[in-house]
């Protein structure tokens, strides 16, 4: 379902490190915006409820309310460098009508 890519996996285990968290569940929220865009979230999350999901990618726990199961059935998040030199996460959502997937495909037709 949800898939951390292994550089998102690590930047979040050094982020964990980083503030002193021990077991860190990592906590994704996303939230459909009035014009269809989705707004997503993340942090480290001790506090459940028994409704949540529960998911495990590349070692690192995961939880999903039930109110953003549905917006994140296909989510993969990486951790890049930006075009501006900063790294940051990204997310690949298919069900985000903002998710440009083509700027991940590369033209090799003009390849000699």
């Amino acid at each position: 379902m949800i898939t951390i890519s292994k550089s998102a996996a690590r930047q979040i285990n050094f982020s964990a490190q980083d503030s002193g968290i021990n077991h860190a569940v990592m906590r994704i929220a996303v939230r459909k915006l009035q014009d269809g865009s989705f707004h997503y979230a993340l942090g480290f999350d001790d506090a459940f409820s028994k409704h949540d999901i529960q998911f495990k990618s590349e070692g690192i726990d995961l939880v999903v309310s039930p109110q953003s199961l549905d917006h994140v059935r296909e989510l993969t998040i990486d951790y890049v460098e930006l075009d501006s030199g900063e790294n940051n996460f990204v997310f690949i959502n298919p069900a985000d009508p903002n998710c440009n997937l083509t700027s991940f495909v590369v033209d090799q037709s003009n390849v000699d």
